[in-house]
């Protein structure tokens, strides 16, 4: 083996060592070129540095996108805001940066089901956690759920210090499913918890005006929850009718339009001919 090869595996060891993975996969493909181009000691250094450096920031992000549990990997560019009423493309943008979140102010998305409410929230979510901010998205029963096992497991104490320590916490689905009275004092108490100083994303198929029957009817607490949400709160409504029912109905249009010059009988199975198959 040649002193080079020896020398090489050495560095591997030194880099696990020191945790230095970036360095590991690159200083070779560096070195190659340093000699290639003559540079000084100092350069070579700066640019094994570099690329560790780069390489933390990567696993950071990483941790961060995986922490913050998002039930599926969703982003802007995969958003159609042409088929989207009611968004702003400039305000989503805008949005996307999270100068709000180091504010702690809020977001609210409301409209009716399947108007890529959820997905404007997890776009947003992944555009924080690619800032290295720590989030956690949860559909609101699953939030409440966990609160309420907390509480019985006497946890919550616990819980409640870990969701304030989070940047942006996501509710989606608010509205979906109502709450008794304890589990909607239980996410009072999480997100008045954050007032003026962590911010919430919310999305909701209700009406503001609704939101009473979901926290068990209790009005006076609702109000307050909304009055903390809205006082510095970016508000979007989503309109229209449904992106997946549209799409069905699309798909079924191009299902009953024949190919051209084949008859329409052509592509057909008989009841009995399926049950044979």
């Amino acid at each position: 083996m040649s002193r080079t090869a020896i020398l090489a595996d050495v560095l591997r060891s030194q880099a696990r060592q020191l945790k230095m993975p970036g360095l590991t996969r690159s200083f070779e493909d560096l070195a190659r070129q340093a000699r290639e181009e003559h540079w000084a000691y100092e350069d070579y250094l700066h640019e094994v540095l570099a690329a560790e450096i780069a390489s933390r920031a990567e696993s950071a992000i990483k941790q961060r996108l995986h922490a913050a549990a998002f039930p599926e990997m969703k982003t802007l560019d995969q958003f159609d805001f042409g088929a989207a009423e009611g968004v702003s493309a400039p305000k989503i943008a805008e949005l996307a940066r999270c100068d709000w979140i180091a504010r702690g102010e809020n977001v609210l998305i409301a409209g009716p089901i399947g108007t890529g409410k959820t997905h404007l929230a997890i776009s947003i979510g992944v555009e924080a956690a690619r800032q290295r901010r720590r989030v956690t998205f949860s559909r609101a029963a699953d939030l409440v759920r966990a609160l309420i096992e907390a509480r019985d497991a006497k946890e919550l104490g616990r819980t409640m210090r870990r969701l304030e320590r989070i940047d942006l916490l996501i509710v989606d689905e608010v509205g979906f499913v109502p709450f008794d009275r304890q589990g909607g004092e239980l996410l009072f108490n999480v997100l008045a918890a954050r007032h003026g100083r962590r911010s919430v994303l919310i999305t909701t198929n209700l009406a503001f005006a609704e939101w009473p029957r979901v926290f068990g009817g209790d009005e006076k607490l609702t109000t307050a929850l909304l009055d903390r949400l809205a006082e510095h709160a970016t508000v979007i409504t989503t309109k229209g009718k449904s992106y997946r029912m549209r799409k069905r109905g699309a798909d079924a249009q191009v299902q009953a339009v024949p190919a051209q010059g084949v008859p329409a009988t052509s592509t057909t199975t008989h009841p009995r001919e399926a049950r044979n198959k």
